[in-house]
């Protein structure tokens, strides 16, 4: 793969980024910018996919308008023909792979949503660990600079098992509380077995107990933890005995 002296430069940059401890809020920003002038492009924005809630959410954006953004979050994101299928794909995917573009420029999803904000060729990737959806980067571009092409994708594939090694660090600090202690020994079987990927019957049968006993169980840890989503405790590291 032939690089510019520029894009190598560019290149550095974002690793050397990626390679910093920062949240993963601030990660998925800085690289927004950076990717916005390695690739060419207009707007940027990026989420995470909640599969208990079955949206996404944490919303990064850079250059679109916040109420366009309200409008996805509330409506677009359950309605939207091509972001599953790109989020499926698991690697740098042109919008036009998925959907050519004068059958996208004939969806609301487009004309009511895409478009408000001069959003017209896009690209994306979907960082996963394992099942767990870890972040997405979604890249977009007007009218007149034409559509992505194979070395843009290559140099986002390039970059993506850096992006998600970051995103996991950064949710493993984020996540790692003083509160460990506070959980009782059978709390501590129960976020352990969820770290583990156990489903709530499999850690009900593991621990003899009910499947409602395990929720209950679930509910106080994350209250102690202060977190709200099983995907968090699944990414949390417990502290080992030196600590």
């Amino acid at each position: 793969m032939y690089l510019k002296a520029s894009e190598q430069h560019a290149l550095r940059g974002i690793f050397a980024l990626l390679a910093e401890d920062q949240s993963e809020r601030e990660i998925r920003e800085r690289i927004g910018w950076a990717l916005l002038d390695l690739l060419h492009a207009d707007q940027f924005a990026s989420f995470v996919w909640d599969a208990d809630s079955g949206s996404f959410g944490r919303r990064v954006a850079l250059n679109m308008d916040p109420a366009n953004l309200d409008r996805y979050a509330e409506w677009h994101q359950h309605h939207a023909p091509i972001t599953f299928v790109l989020q499926a794909r698991r690697r740098a995917t042109r919008v036009t792979q998925v959907m050519p573009q004068r059958t996208l420029m004939r969806t609301s999803f487009f004309n009511d949503f895409l478009s408000r904000d001069g959003l017209h060729w896009g690209m994306n990737l979907h960082a996963f660990d394992g099942q767990r959806a870890l972040g997405d980067l979604r890249i977009w571009r007007c009218r007149a600079r034409g559509d992505f092409g194979e070395h843009e994708k290559a140099l986002l594939d390039l970059i993506e098992p850096a992006f998600a090694g970051a995103l996991q660090r950064a949710q493993r600090i984020e996540a790692e509380p003083a509160a460990w202690p506070q959980l009782s020994p059978r709390e501590q079987q129960v976020a352990q077995a969820v770290r583990e990927g156990l489903t709530d019957k499999d850690i009900a049968r593991r621990m003899a107990v009910a499947v409602p006993t395990v929720r209950t169980y679930l509910r106080r840890i994350f209250g102690k933890l202060g977190i709200e989503r099983r995907s968090a405790l699944a990414g949390w590291t417990a502290p080992g005995p030196d600590r």
